[in-house]
């Protein structure tokens, strides 16, 4: 029986074939790392990180954890991959490795800071790169991140509330708090300029219902009282407004109107 194979072929083909083959296996980049250490291999990656090389930093953590597998050392390989890949930019797989360590290693002793560093790559997500430069808040943005951000501070605060990271979670939780209030409150308003007075009272009703002692409520209640005036509806507007002096003595919405918008209403510690 005929069978084909390299045995039948002429000989220049089978050496066009080999000549190939070398070459290949010339080109192929040889793994500098190959003989080197678990613990060298960390000290390289953690040199590259540590220098901002991150984009190297990040496949020599991967290399670690495969030859350090079943160690503290790999793990610690995993949770540096994550902040590594976070400081690239890469913040869906950063969260995805979390995701991964959390799964994989539930009572490690680095859990805080696996639940920390997620809430901290989604709230730096919320805020965004030019937001400064824009005067955009982290109000007027998409608050899916924020509020998956508020779950991981959660979570932490819960878990571990003596980590030497709760502290700064349950400051973060509380801008972010208010950072959703002030979403509400800038619909409502958004409403209110263009003249949809019953959205913007029912957006403001959100915030006064949801959240309890945040700055934006009283910006909420004044949207109100101009909206039910708008709309002709005086006994409303008279007990929004009674609401607004008791609780705010001090506002100066009815004397003065919407406040302009000169700095971003939160600030970074």
């Amino acid at each position: 029986m005929y069978r084909a194979g390299l045995s039948n072929a002429p000989a220049w083909v089978a050496l066009a074939l080999a000549g190939a083959l070398l070459v290949g296996c010339s080109s192929t980049e040889e793994d500098r790392t190959a003989n080197w250490s678990p613990n060298r291999l960390y000290s390289e990656a953690k040199e590259e990180a540590d220098g901002g090389a991150y984009d190297k930093a990040v496949p020599l953590f991967e290399k670690l954890e495969g030859r350090a597998a079943g160690t503290p050392l790999a793990q610690q390989a995993q949770i540096d991959k994550a902040y590594a890949q976070y400081r690239a930019g890469d913040k869906p797989q950063a969260i995805a490795t979390l995701d991964r360590f959390m799964k994989l290693h539930p009572a490690s002793p680095a859990m805080d800071y696996a639940i920390y560093l997620k809430g901290v790559i989604n709230f730096n997500d919320d805020l965004g790169m030019f937001a400064w430069l824009t005067r955009q808040d982290l109000s007027e943005r998409d608050q899916k991140a924020a509020k998956e951000s508020f779950e991981s501070f959660k979570e932490l605060v819960t878990r571990f509330p003596d980590s030497r990271y709760a502290n700064d979670a349950r400051q973060r939780m509380n801008y972010i708090v208010n950072s959703l209030a002030q979403y509400e409150v800038h619909v409502a308003r958004y409403y209110y300029t263009r003249g949809a007075y019953l959205a913007a009272i029912n957006r403001a009703q959100i915030a006064l219902a949801e959240y309890r002692e945040v700055p934006a409520l009283e910006e909420a209640l004044y949207i109100m009282v101009r909206s039910y005036d708008a709309l002709g509806m005086t006994d409303l507007r008279d007990d929004t407004r009674r609401v607004l002096t008791t609780n705010y003595p001090q506002s100066t919405y009815l004397s003065e109107g919407f406040r302009a918008k000169d700095e971003p209403w939160w600030k970074l510690w």
